[in-house]
């Protein structure tokens, strides 16, 4: 994938309308529409709601690691955020709401604070992955975006921007190993390396990514 394929403007675009995607797929759920199972296995979309939320808390500690220069890892102990992803089940759907929004909007807000040279700053990823901070809003779009779909609320892969779609494929099939893919539309070829529901015929079964 070369370097205009996915800029951190453009990523940050893409966080964009994911999240907005997101929340207005969360404003319509009651407390029984959150109980209802996603493509995830084992996930409800209070699971999924609070996994969203928790992964922007988690990037915001390393964005202030990059404008800070002290080390902040995403989570404070490895069954952190096992712990947040458990929390979705236990709120209200408004406080499940609230923390997607707020926990959003502080993401943006940091983000928005980096300097050029804070930009360039190096961080540790929960894989332990050294990454410059311009690589931040590219993780967040792949999860807004992907599971803005995984919460089976209106959005489809075919409604989310091609050049996002391009990225990911080009991504996924790199971390897979994979030297070929198969014929279809690109939003399908997409839902098949991340692992979900596509229409393509006779492609090899793929598990969940993301």
């Amino acid at each position: 994938m070369t370097d205009t394929a996915r800029t951190p403007a453009l990523a940050r675009a893409w966080v964009r309308a994911g999240t907005e995607r997101v929340l207005a797929a969360v404003a319509g759920l009651d407390e029984a529409g959150l109980s209802a199972g996603t493509v995830l296995p084992g996930w409800t979309r209070a699971h999924l709601a609070a996994h969203i939320a928790a992964n922007a808390d988690a990037l915001g500690n390393l964005v202030r690691w990059a404008a800070t220069g002290v080390r902040t890892p995403m989570y404070a102990s490895p069954g952190e955020r096992a712990a947040g992803i458990d929390r979705g089940p236990a709120l209200s759907a408004a406080e499940l709401r609230a923390w997607l929004t707020d926990s959003a909007h502080r993401l943006a807000a940091g983000l928005d604070g980096l300097t050029d040279e804070q930009w360039r700053h190096e961080v540790v990823t929960a894989q332990g992955r050294t990454v410059p901070a311009t690589e931040l809003p590219w993780m967040r779009a792949r999860e807004v975006c992907v599971h803005a779909v995984d919460l089976g609320a209106g959005t489809a892969f075919a409604d989310l921007p091609d050049g996002f779609l391009t990225a990911l494929v080009d991504e996924v099939r790199e971390k897979r190993g994979l030297t070929g893919l198969p014929d279809g539309p690109l939003p399908d070829v997409a839902a098949w390396l991340t692992g979900r529901p596509h229409a393509l015929a006779g492609a090899p079964e793929l598990g969940p990514w993301l």
